[in-house]
């Protein structure tokens, strides 16, 4: 039985629904973080019905290296500065 992407919020894992499961690693792990480097793998997570929760998971939890939820390392901490300047 397949389930609506509404009933996932409930699921305690969101990884098993990410579009990155089964592409190679290094591709969300490049040498250098430039738009080019980063294109393919961005382009994966803009398709990923997970986008959301995987990108706020690497937010809260400070990841520093990769491509996550279709934001680079530099991104986070802008994000994460944004929120801390919110408080």
């Amino acid at each position: 039985m397949m389930r609506s992407p509404a009933s996932w919020d409930a699921e305690p894992d969101w990884r098993v629904h990410a579009l990155c499961v089964g592409e190679d690693p290094e591709l969300f792990f490049p040498v250098t973080e430039t738009d080019a480097a980063t294109a393919r793998a961005r382009a994966v997570c803009r398709r990923c019905p997970v986008l959301r929760p995987c990108r706020d998971w690497a937010v809260r939890h400070g990841e520093t290296d990769g491509v996550w939820g279709a934001t680079t390392a530099s991104q986070r901490r802008a994000i994460r500065r944004a929120i801390l300047l919110d408080r």
